[in-house]
């Protein structure tokens, strides 16, 4: 899966720590998300999604692959 989780960060001019805070969670989950080396559970994904106002799946997508 990937995600513009650091795109979106730096479209508003956050960095991980003022988006860390906005969400609810920690800079470390913010930065594993954006390496990919976390997968978010639901929870946190709509949490993403309600601080950037974007639709879950326009921050968080499957490769072709993956869903094959």
């Amino acid at each position: 899966m990937r995600n513009r989780v650091k795109e979106l960060r730096a479209r508003h001019d956050w960095n991980q720590t003022e988006l860390a805070k906005r969400a609810g969670m920690s800079r470390q989950t913010i930065s594993l998300i954006e390496r990919n080396e976390y997968m978010p559970s639901i929870l946190i994904a709509m949490k993403l999604a309600r601080v950037f106002e974007e639709p879950v799946e326009s921050i968080f997508m499957f490769d072709e692959e993956e869903l094959r």
